[in-house]
């Protein structure tokens, strides 16, 4: 790349000094132009014929000499030209040029980052909205006729002092491109007809009929500067092209070029007169693409003009921005470690979750703002009227809270008469009389196929059922609900004033990806009619088993992939318990893996079993159930498979994930997650419920039943790692000083390990006389790039009896993991052919 544009050694081209590498980043040396732009001039008002005809000759010679050599701009704008003091032109930014195909220079450019053979082809987009060429705009193959038109673009906007298309977002901008009239009215009076004749060559749609050569206008403007009078005949351009809509991210394929991402168009025209229906990727490579949870990972603003979403940071999840006023993609800062990122009604702000906390951030720059606790979230969503409704835990209501911050009040009840077993995926309605969100029901608890749809009324406060089998509703301004259903996405007439159906559902688009295990559906809505979705199916979120040493080296369990989850060591170390789970949700038993014999054998076979904790004497495991009839309750059986099972104890509709037993058996350290978690002690004689440790979570009983280890955010801060007397009275001893999880005991009692900060630590303690402990050290780091421990509230590894081997759970290589998001424009007209409401 660099030696192409060194190659372009021309005073009104800003010159590439040098390529440097410093701290294996490497970068290119410009030119450092002063003056201003040409936009801030045009800025100040049209400017005068005869400095608009200097500096468009100056432009047309940079282009000229750069077309001699092969390479086009593509994204020639008043931004990217600067003047001088002394009136000297110089375009900058041809590091998005592309070397043209059919012209190719000494250079491989199939060997550098940017220049790239794939962007030359059919499909790419490159160019900011309103200086864009048609064929651009279609996402086709591009030549030095695309620097044309766009030459012409900025000719004009300097001759009228007023940007040729333009319109109220990007989506217009790009319609007006393909098919505005073009205002010749406009120009001024006395403009030589040269001038105009060249304009209209170079504003023609069909690049055919296009001007052919930049020299060809340099020739004309230096005609009529030096005072050459020829008229000419005024030619109407080729019949211009009229499109329904334009593509709305066209800027988006900058994207492609300057972060690694690539854009192609994915639809055709159809027979003409017909509208076309347009649609277009944005394509991530994997190590900075898309990041797969069980939580919605992209959204998109308001009015369309931003795309937010999870993707791979250097430590973990991390929030991007794709404004698509802006080249290219960025970080947003503070959002390390977030998930299911949500914009404000203004497009200013951000909502996120993060170590625990539903927080906020401002676009503009800033801190993150905490406003709640949700340390396992399930959804939110920022109303015009400010306020924010969101589900902070798996097994919760809907709660609110002012956005600018306050106490969060509750909103929804769960309902034991209709089994409701979490609330979640709330989306406000825009005309503020209530909220439609996902009811998940005790009867099947794992399968959102199943799961209800309901709205909450602002006005009476109670909420009812609108229909069975769907997940994640999103209210869209043609009147209609749309959600997500074994990976298709349907929509259903509704009446956002009565709050009521107004038709049956209906298929609407096939392949939407998603999580199958929570009901998130990964695809969002811009008021302005463009869907985003990532394509594929529901994910089977199949993983694989892996043990690795205490250097962290991994070595995979021989087992297909599949869901596996909540691995638990034997207490003698020879065998593995695992939650698996099939493709499709709510049908999870547990299994058990022995380490001599290599074998997988199944213990449970009644579906909807999961969480399984080994009972003190290696001889029987207990689990976690929902089925039956009854509301939910733990099971244990035998690990031989012999005998029957045996119903240990029954609990409310409330979850509680089993962590740990009392020495003697009889009594169970539970995490139990409501609105906030807490841990719970639950005697088995009498299925009493006694609250140890409000808030916290991740219980463990040390080997010996003396201490308590948890996790607690009660610093009001982030999670750390507590150990306290159980069962009390006792002291309590603070073990970590940083972001840390997921408390798991040795063998011996003599090491607690942990994670930290996306490392995996250990401490060494000391239980007699007196409780002590040293200082934490880590043991190896990458926890959150490889594996699948961040399942809050419940354990997601386990460390062997020894502390030699640990198991993870890690995403499955064979599982295949979407890397791009498509846009389709216009889509609300898919919604009124299938399903007229008379919204327009």
């Amino acid at each position: 790349e660099a030696q192409v544009l060194a190659s372009l050694n021309h005073p009104n081209i800003a010159a590439i000094y040098g390529l440097e590498e410093s701290d294996g980043i490497r970068c290119l040396v410009l030119e450092l132009v002063e003056g201003p732009t040409l936009a801030e001039r045009i800025g100040q008002g049209s400017l005068p014929l005869k400095e608009a005809l200097g500096i468009a000759r100056q432009i047309a010679e940079a282009l000229e000499a750069a077309h001699e050599k092969g390479i086009i701009h593509r994204d020639l704008k008043p931004a990217n030209v600067k003047v001088t003091p002394e009136g000297t032109v110089k375009v900058l930014d041809f590091g998005l040029a592309k070397a043209l195909e059919d012209d190719p220079s000494s250079v491989d450019i199939s060997k550098s980052p940017t220049l790239s053979v794939a962007a030359t082809q059919a499909g790419v987009i490159l160019g900011t909205a309103a200086y864009m060429s048609p064929e651009q705009a279609h996402g086709r193959t591009v030549d030095r006729r695309a620097d044309i038109w766009s030459f012409g673009v900025v000719l004009y906007e300097m001759l009228t002092g007023r940007q040729l298309f333009i319109g109220e977002s990007i989506s217009d901008t790009l319609a007006a491109v393909l098919r505005a009239e073009v205002e010749w009215d406009a120009l001024p009076a006395g403009l030589p007809a040269g001038i105009r004749h060249l304009l209209r060559r170079c504003l023609t749609r069909d690049r055919k009929q296009r001007l052919q050569a930049i020299g060809d206008a340099r020739l004309e403007i230096e005609e009529v500067l030096a005072g050459a009078k020829e008229e000419r005949p005024i030619t109407a351009p080729a019949p211009m092209l009229r499109w329904k809509r334009a593509l709305p991210w066209a800027l988006a394929a900058a994207f492609a070029v300057v972060a690694g991402f690539s854009l192609w168009n994915a639809a055709t025209t159809g027979r003409p007169g017909e509208k076309a229906k347009i649609r277009f990727a944005v394509t991530f490579p994997k190590e900075r693409g898309l990041r797969l949870q069980d939580v919605p990972i992209l959204a998109i603003s308001r009015d369309g003009k931003s795309l937010a979403y999870m993707g791979h940071g250097e430590n973990g999840p991390l929030l991007y921005l794709r404004a698509l006023d802006q080249i290219e993609p960025r970080p947003i800062p503070g959002t390390e470690r977030a998930s299911h990122p949500f914009f404000s009604p203004d497009g200013q702000w951000v909502g996120f979750f993060a170590d625990g906390e539903l927080k906020k951030v401002s676009l503009r720059g800033g801190t993150p703002l905490t406003l709640a606790e949700a340390g396992n979230h399930r959804g939110a969503s920022w109303g015009l009227d400010n306020w924010i409704v969101f589900s902070p835990e798996y097994s919760s209501p809907l709660l609110r809270i002012p956005a600018a911050g306050g106490e969060a009040e509750t909103l929804t009840i769960l309902d034991e008469s209709r089994e409701d077993r979490t609330h979640r995926w709330p989306d406000v309605l825009p005309n503020g009389k209530g909220v439609v969100f996902t009811i998940g029901s005790m009867r099947s608890p794992g399968d959102y196929d199943d799961a209800d749809i309901a709205v909450h009324s602002f006005e009476t406060a109670e909420a009812r059922i609108l229909l069975t089998g769907g997940s994640m509703p999103r209210y869209v301004s043609t009147g209609h609900i749309v959600y997500v259903r074994a990976g298709v996405l349907y929509g259903v007439g509704f009446d956002a004033d009565r709050l009521e159906l107004t038709g049956q559902p209906f298929p609407v688009l096939e392949g939407v990806a998603g999580d199958p295990s929570s009901g998130a559906g990964y695809f969002a809505v811009a008021i302005d009619g463009t869907l985003a979705h990532v394509p594929g199916q529901m994910m089977t979120g199949d993983r694989l088993v892996v043990i690795t040493d205490r250097e962290g080296n991994a070595t995979p369990l021989p087992l297909p992939p599949d869901q596996y989850g909540t691995p638990r060591f034997s207490p003698d170390g020879k065998r593995l318990a695992l939650g698996v789970g099939s493709t499709q949700g709510g049908e999870s038993d547990i299994w058990i893996y022995d380490f001599t014999t290599g074998r997988l054998n199944r213990l449970t076979f009644e579906k909807n079993n999961a969480f399984p904790s080994w009972m003190r004497d290696g001889k029987s495991v207990a689990y976690g159930s929902s089925r039956g009839g009854v509301k939910w309750g733990f099971y244990s059986r035998l690990v031989d498979g012999s005998g029957e099972e045996q119903l240990l104890l029954n609990t409310d509709p409330v979850p509680h994930f089993p962590e740990s037993w009392t020495p003697d058996g009889k009594a169970l350290i539970v995490t139990k997650s409501t609105s906030t978690t807490g841990i719970y002690r639950i005697e088995l004689s009498d299925e009493v419920e006694q609250e140890i440790v409000a808030g916290g979570a991740q219980g463990r009983l040390s080997p010996d039943g003396r201490w308590l280890a948890y996790t607690s955010a009660e610093t009001g801060v982030e999670n750390r790692i507590y150990v306290q007397a159980f069962p009390g009275p006792g002291g309590k001893w603070q073990i970590t000083t940083v972001e840390s999880s997921y408390p798991v005991w040795s063998g011996d009692g003599k090491k607690l390990y942990f994670t930290l900060e996306g490392q995996l630590a250990e401490v060494d303690v000391q239980t007699e006389p007196i409780f002590r402990a040293g200082t934490p050290r880590i043991l190896f780091g990458g926890l959150m790039g490889k594996y699948i421990y961040r399942t809050a509230p419940q354990v997601n590894y386990d460390v062997s009896p020894d502390g030699r081997k640990f198991a993870f759970i890690q995403a499955s290589s064979e599982s295949t993991s979407p890397q791009e998001i498509h846009l389709t424009l216009s889509w609300f007209d898919d919604l009124h052919r299938l399903a007229p409401t008379g919204k327009k």
